[in-house]
């Protein structure tokens, strides 16, 4: 263990047609810090996960962290970007900063806001994060990706809208007690199972239930060495982290299987000394509710073809061996791309220090995060546990 989350910061997820970029970004560093219990000038690098790909006419927004006060002006702030992972991404180089001595206190934000773009534009920056030379015309753009991936794993291992359909209303079931989530409804498993005017299908065998939502929102968090957090009131240490990235086209891998989350994974786990058995939770990246069903798979809690039975036998329930997406996930919690990846480690810091109020896994002691970017290019998992 080299790092702790000391601090953390949430807006809620959802349209934010009165915010900018800016502004989100300065009410979460600020808030982040005060969490922390620090003054601005403790922080001694800044790093900012921001996708954008034409969601926002600004660009190199790094700075944008100094906004929040001057004590900041002459920081180091560095932009990262890894697809929908790109919030981890910056978690994971905070780390890293702290890991090699260079820094001791870092402050990492999270950010998007994507419902003041055209919806035909929406569609379009984000089949950004797929191989255009492939995937480039696909019809109903990142919805359509996956939905050949569901079509493809239908045709292999049979019909599993069931599965789709319970994996949708669980996280809907789990997001309405979640404060900071874009949709707070418990819509049910007939309402995601059956296709109706409300809840059509967007690609292939996805229905509207199936894809995350479109959202605004921002994250931040404070990062500090080992020895600095256990004087603050609460510290939750990174047991382990494992970032893979894997070939971007698709036709060179088997999409069915998610091997690069697989190889995260198995390596963050070996790592930490634990298997998957020992975690209480898991936060896992449902971009679409056929990425989380093959995600089973991939971190090992079913066998290939068979992660229906995680979900069909209520394993990843709240009250299940596993509960996965306690939070809600993307799916009812809103996807702010660059928000994303931070905001899955402040609720994990939130459930591990008994602060995640109606969205509480009991007893909490380790828990796993899973972000992922593109069609499981880039795959970061993080194994976290308090120590405060």
């Amino acid at each position: 263990m080299t790092a702790a989350i000391v601090g953390w910061a949430h807006t809620p997820f959802g349209k934010h047609s009165e915010e900018t970029v800016e502004s989100l970004i300065v009410r979460v560093a600020r808030d982040a810090i005060a969490d922390a219990g620090l003054e601005p000038k403790d922080i001694d690098e800044i790093v900012l996960g921001h996708f954008n790909a034409g969601f926002s006419a600004q660009d190199f927004t790094a700075s944008l962290v100094l906004q929040a006060d001057p004590a900041l002006r002459f920081k180091r702030a560095t932009r990262v970007e890894n697809a929908c992972a790109t919030g981890s991404a910056a978690v994971h180089q905070g780390v890293r900063a702290i890991r090699s001595g260079d820094a001791r206190r870092v402050l990492v934000v999270g950010v998007e806001q994507m419902t003041t773009t055209p919806g035909p534009e929406i569609g379009k920056n984000l089949l950004k994060a797929s191989y255009l030379p492939e995937d480039g015309d696909t019809p109903a753009g990142f919805a359509g990706v996956f939905g050949k991936i569901a079509q493809g794993y239908f045709q292999k291992y049979g019909d599993k809208s069931d599965a789709l359909a319970r994996i949708a209303a669980k996280n809907h079931k789990n997001g309405a007690n979640n404060p900071y989530a874009q949709m707070r409804k418990d819509l049910g498993f007939e309402f995601c199972r059956a296709e109706s005017e409300k809840n059509p299908y967007v690609a292939g065998p996805l229905k509207r239930t199936d894809c995350s939502l479109v959202s605004d929102g921002a994250a931040a968090l404070v990062l500090t060495d080992i020895s600095s957090a256990l004087s603050h009131d609460k510290a939750v240490a990174f047991r382990s982290q494992a970032h893979v990235q894997d070939f971007l086209p698709m036709s060179k891998r088997d999409i069915l299987k998610f091997e690069g989350c697989g190889e995260a994974w198995r390596s963050a786990l070996d790592k930490a000394g634990v298997t998957l058995d020992d975690l209480s939770f898991v936060e896992t990246h449902d971009c679409f509710t056929i990425a989380e069903l093959i995600e089973y798979e991939a971190m090992g809690l079913a066998p290939e073809g068979e992660g229906e039975r995680a979900i069909l036998e209520g394993w990843t329930e709240m009250d299940g061996k596993l509960p996965v997406n306690p939070s809600g996930g993307l799916k009812a919690k809103g996807h702010p791309i660059g928000a994303t990846g931070v905001s899955m480690h402040v609720l994990t810091a939130m459930q591990l220090t008994g602060k995640a109020g109606g969205i509480q896994v009991k007893d909490a002691e380790l828990g796993g995060v899973f972000n992922m970017g593109g069609a499981a290019v880039a795959n970061y998992v993080s194994i976290l546990q308090p120590i405060r």
